[in-house]
């Protein structure tokens, strides 16, 4: 399709253009030698170069554990903080042709390069103070179904876990669950990042069997850019049961797993939810919030989603907000509640600027009946 052509050629290219920019106008604003000039935009370059290849399936896999997290690190970080370079030049540039900013500020200044430097070293110091918050989201459900005790669910999804969220932050969080005394724990997929070696390397499997609770997951995408077989076979490792296209029922409650939709052969919903059969409160985990309405069409009374981390930052949370129905929060459609979490961990660099990283903590509880008059 020529469309769909152009707009791949179009978003390879615009973030090229993005970094040429902003190349090109740290070197004119910087008042520094010829050659601190030319390294500084020289790293530039360099770590948007990397981007693509800590992206790729066992592309640093092949390094040592601590060079390959710190090349992941500092290449995709610098991704956001050129996010927030480009409006800051556009805008000096823009001040500039209104004659509000001198030229003198705008090249060859020491006032502008730390003006513009401190003020995104501000914003991205913020943005990391405010990911590793880790939100608490209470969500409270009456259900007229038969449960057979109010139950206590800590509901996660989009943890990360890789070169970046490394085993000891994850065991923080481990805490912070068990803290909560749940029931049960539900995983809407994206456990993994991009690769198992750095979990397996560092035994994150243990952190996963020191919850309290059962751990039921359902794949996400980057579950198969990981390899969906060895994500599989890490979730064992760890003591995750991996619903893939499967039901169970625990607890008095019914627990639908959907694959990703990565796989474009998964089961329908309808097919899932005759397996688990019908008359008991029915929890749907689908990692990507497409197709809403499916879950309404077949008496789903919870769907629990991520995949989208509300943007991570602003003003890409606007993104998500035009894609998806529902790009964060709770939502109602019939009698099928939603919730879309942010997720509680992050891609690339551990920032969330104007979005929040969180996990949610559901009371399901037996619906209040009027006695009869």
């Amino acid at each position: 399709m020529p469309g769909l052509k152009i707009f791949r050629v179009i978003t390879l290219l615009l973030p090229l253009l993005a970094l040429a920019y902003v190349m090109w106008r740290s070197w004119r604003i910087m008042p520094f030698p010829m050659g601190v000039k030319t390294a500084a935009v020289s790293i530039m370059f360099l770590l948007f170069a990397l981007m693509p290849v800590c992206m790729l399936p066992g592309g640093i896999d092949r390094l040592p554990l601590a060079l390959g997290a710190f090349l992941y690190k500092t290449s995709l970080s610098w991704v956001f903080v050129l996010v927030y370079l480009l409006p800051a030049f556009l805008l000096l540039d823009l001040l500039g042709a209104l004659h509000v900013v001198p030229q003198s500020f705008r090249t060859h200044s020491l006032a502008g390069t730390a003006a513009i430097a401190g003020t995104i070293a501000v914003v991205m110091l913020a943005g990391n103070l405010h990911y590793h918050h880790k939100h608490r989201e209470s969500i409270n459900i009456a259900t007229a179904k038969p449960i057979e005790k109010p139950l206590r669910i800590v509901m996660m999804s989009d943890i990360h876990l890789g070169y970046h969220i490394r085993r000891g932050e994850f065991a923080r969080w481990v805490d912070i669950i068990n803290s909560e005394k749940p029931d049960l724990v539900l995983i809407a997929g994206d456990i993994i990042d991009r690769s198992v070696r750095p979990l397996l390397k560092e035994g994150t499997a243990q952190e996963f069997r020191r919850i309290s609770a059962p751990v039921y997951a359902c794949p996400g995408n980057h579950e198969y850019y990981s390899g969906i077989g060895k994500a599989q076979q890490f979730c064992k490792l760890a003591g995750i049961t991996m619903l893939r296209d499967t039901a169970v029922s625990v607890a008095g409650i019914n627990i639908i797993g959907r694959d990703d939709r990565t796989n474009a052969r998964r089961k329908p919903l309808e097919s899932l939810v005759e397996e688990a059969g019908k008359g008991r409160f029915t929890i749907l985990l689908d990692h990507q919030p497409h197709s809403l309405e499916e879950a309404e069409k077949n008496g789903i009374d919870f769907e629990f989603c991520g995949h989208t981390h509300y943007g991570q930052i602003w003003p890409i949370s606007w993104i998500t907000d035009a894609l998806y129905e529902d790009a964060y929060g709770p939502l109602e459609k019939g009698g099928t509640l939603y919730y879309v979490s942010s997720g509680i961990g992050i891609w690339g660099g551990k920032f969330r600027i104007g979005t929040r990283s969180e996990y949610v903590v559901a009371e399901i509880t037996p619906a209040q009946r009027n006695p009869k008059q």
